[in-house]
């Protein structure tokens, strides 16, 4: 049911570097691949993932038990040698790292290089990685293949090679910009996600990796996603910095007839925070989260913003929409204060923004919200969903651009909504959010009406007033839910009967 695996190792995986950039040979992986090549394009991939689609899937290979019986701390102790980074010692400034197969990284993934319009697979050597003892060492020596890779860029200094993008785990990968630490993933697809006979993980089976040349500041990745329902060429164009940005093109191909398919998949935690969603157990940490609040623009142009819940049991919501313009999971707080963990640096983590480059069309953009107990546990997961979902027999093409910045890449100018909270109206005893929006220091309260909107009981009373603090404003609404169990909430704020500020969307839960 839960969209969790591998976020425990993703989120605990230290973040290594490379010594400074060199200039020099090839590197010793580079000159191990097989000498001669074969032609390759992102026309190549195409036309694997659509020869894949006529047959059944073949069984991954596997990882040995021994290795795959490893616990974390083991598993984290074998080191890809730095001295061994492909394209580490060339003019180029992006550099390749591998990880080893262990711990809860099974399956094998087989790893190419791109030089001069041919492909040549990488291989391994005893020299490859460091490890606790010599037995792991001639384990992962004879398996010969690798569980994943990250890329390496200048992106805090311009003499350091900084790892910026991972890609790991079934179709998993995650990137941070200049000043970033890890948090939220995304993922190439996602299958059946909160459904009865539980989620298929469909998994990157073979990267190739395009060599930059020296005056490149983008790399370029292809990777062939295959799973029990469908197969797919993906190529990522990868623009690291500030932010860092990713160009995606996926064409898929379902072997069956999908129904619950997720395109451009953001997964990330939530698990609490003193204003809407506070926790359940005692924690000195006001809010704990890789993400706040979902963010869409809507084909027609509305802003939306969600903020995110860890509820008492398995939420899904749909925001149906025709030719969505973004959506992404947003981290807006960037105070030490507001997190107050010295260790987990959540003010640092990136939100991750997708823009659609080619139509959509008709579906919804459906949040998924996971009960967790652990901070370790991705419980958030937003994607696009096309209405029908996809037909066997058929091909579907998306293309996104995926931005990995503090805040949404949109509208930078316009309001935004920076804080919101729930309480018992004061004197009173019916429910009462508020909310808060900046960049409305000059707007006059008299003047802006408050469209507030409830499912199921009634509003009762919708103030605006001045919110000197972060020259804007702040809003209450107070409601009577009667006696429902869940009731939607929907605020905007408008002038002249047009909308001045994103609309503010809230799932209320009764307490239990």
């Amino acid at each position: 049911m839960a969209s969790i695996l591998f976020s425990a190792a993703l989120h605990a995986q230290p973040e290594e570097k490379e010594a400074p950039v060199q200039q020099g040979q090839a590197t010793q992986q580079t000159e191990k691949a097989t000498s001669q090549g074969y032609a390759f394009s992102h026309q190549s991939v195409i036309d694997l993932a659509k020869s894949l689609a006529d047959v059944p899937m073949q069984p991954v290979a596997k990882a040995p038990k021994a290795l795959t019986d490893m616990d974390y701390s083991t598993y984290r102790q074998i080191n890809f040698q730095q001295n061994q980074a492909v394209w580490g010692n060339t003019p180029t400034k992006f550099s390749v790292q591998l990880f080893a197969p262990g711990f809860l990284f099974k399956d094998l993934v087989s790893i190419n290089v791109v030089e001069n319009g041919k492909a040549f697979p990488l291989t391994m050597s005893p020299d490859s990685f460091s490890t606790p003892n010599d037995e792991i060492n001639q384990l992962i020596s004879q398996v010969g293949k690798y569980a994943g890779l990250r890329l390496h860029y200048p992106i805090n200094r311009e003499d350091y090679n900084d790892e910026f993008i991972v890609f790991q785990g079934a179709s998993y990968f995650r990137a941070v910009s200049k000043g970033q630490s890890y948090g939220l993933s995304a993922r190439g697809l996602a299958v059946d996600v909160a459904q009865p006979k539980g989620e298929e993980f469909p998994m990157f089976t073979q990267f190739w990796i395009e060599r930059p040349s020296s005056s490149q500041d983008a790399i370029v990745v292809h990777a062939l996603l295959d799973s029990k329902s469908v197969t797919g060429a993906y190529r990522f164009g990868i623009y690291p910095g500030k932010p860092t940005r990713v160009d995606v093109k996926a064409t898929l191909f379902p072997r069956v007839n999908l129904k619950h398919v997720g395109v451009a998949p953001l997964t990330s935690m939530f698990m609490h925070n003193n204003s809407l969603d506070a926790s359940d157990i005692p924690d000195y940490r006001p809010a704990v989260h890789d993400s706040e609040g979902l963010q869409i623009l809507t084909g027609k142009g509305e802003m939306l913003w969600r903020p995110l819940n860890n509820p008492k049991s398995l939420e899904v919501s749909a925001f149906s929409d025709q030719s969505p313009k973004g959506f992404g999971l947003i981290q807006r707080r960037r105070s030490f204060y507001d997190y107050q963990d010295l260790e987990a640096t959540y003010e640092s983590r990136p939100s991750a923004w997708i823009k659609p480059l080619n139509d959509w069309g008709e579906g919804h953009v459906e949040l998924v919200e996971i009960p967790s107990d652990a901070e370790s546990n991705d419980n958030i997961v937003a994607y696009w969903q096309p209405k029908g979902g996809f037909k066997q027999g058929e091909s579907y093409t998306y293309q996104y651009l995926m931005t990995w910045s503090n805040d949404t890449p949109v509208m930078m100018d316009q309001p935004r909504v920076v804080r919101s909270a729930k309480g018992t109206k004061l004197f009173g005893q019916h429910p009462e959010v508020v909310i808060d929006y900046n960049k409305m220091g000059d707007v006059d309260p008299n003047t802006i009406t408050v469209d507030a909107n409830i499912s199921q009981g009634e509003i009762l009373e919708a103030l605006v007033v001045k919110h000197p603090h972060n020259k804007g404003v702040r809003v209450y609404v107070t409601f009577d839910p009667k006696n429902a169990d869940v009731s939607e909430l929907r605020v905007a704020l408008k002038q002249n009967d047009e909308p001045i500020a994103p609309t503010w969307l809230y799932r209320w839960l009764k307490e239990q």
